[in-house]
């Protein structure tokens, strides 16, 4: 009878309502952490213009629903990021974006110690099914030339050796530069950290994309 909905209306109703849950469910954010040192942590910078908010911001700007948490700890280590790992990434991390080796490489840190740190976290956060950014470093030339080629060497050995994506030196195009540093030479100002942004984005993007960030692009 007109204007009365039929059962064969109501099944279709909800399965079309169902299906709009389901994908409503499948399309929350993608979550990442940036777990780092103090140029993860915004060392001097305001906070929104640390790299994690910075990135979050690029990435949504590109129409991807992410939430980037800042797990940089100013002064820490390799070893010192390893005994707070398992509270510094949240149980939903999709990705982790491991920044660590500078206080290394400035303490003279032997390079075996550093490597062995980094390869128990990126093994540690594979074991929990999270994906890894490997963001390497590299070692000042004051620490002398055999120091300097056993510390570079590191993060290709372990992307190699434990298959993650690497990011070669996440101060590319940056250190070393004094219109993008603060006044120690050392850590980035704010148009520093854009430009580390700038750099690092597309290796981010794809892995974001990959692990299914384009559900966040409103879909007609």
């Amino acid at each position: 009878m007109a204007g009365r909905i039929g059962i064969s209306h109501i099944v279709i109703l909800l399965t079309l309502w169902l299906a709009a849950t389901a994908h409503a469910a499948e399309s929350g954010p993608v979550k990442l952490v940036v777990l780092g040192d103090s140029l993860a942590a915004g060392y001097g910078l305001d906070e929104a213009d640390a790299f994690p908010n910075q990135l979050q911001r690029e990435l949504i700007a590109r129409g991807h629903r992410v939430e980037i948490a800042n797990g940089g700890v100013s002064g820490d280590t390799s070893t010192g990021a390893l005994t707070r790992l398992d509270w510094a990434i949240p149980e939903d991390t999709d990705l982790v974006i491991v920044e660590l080796g500078a206080n290394d490489a400035l303490r003279g840190v032997d390079p075996t110690q550093t490597f062995d740190a980094l390869r128990k976290i990126i093994k540690t956060l594979q074991g929990r099914s999270i994906k890894v950014l490997l963001a390497g470093m590299r070692a000042p030339p004051n620490m002398g030339a055999d120091y300097e080629a056993e510390f570079n060497a590191i993060y290709s050995a372990l992307a190699r050796e434990l298959d993650v994506p690497l990011y070669p030196f996440f101060l590319d195009g940056v250190a070393a530069n004094p219109e993008l540093n603060q006044a120690d030479g050392i850590h980035p100002n704010a148009t520093g950290v854009a430009e580390i942004v700038d750099r690092i984005r597309p290796v981010v993007e794809a892995l974001v994309i990959e692990l299914g960030a384009n559900r966040s692009t409103v879909t007609q």
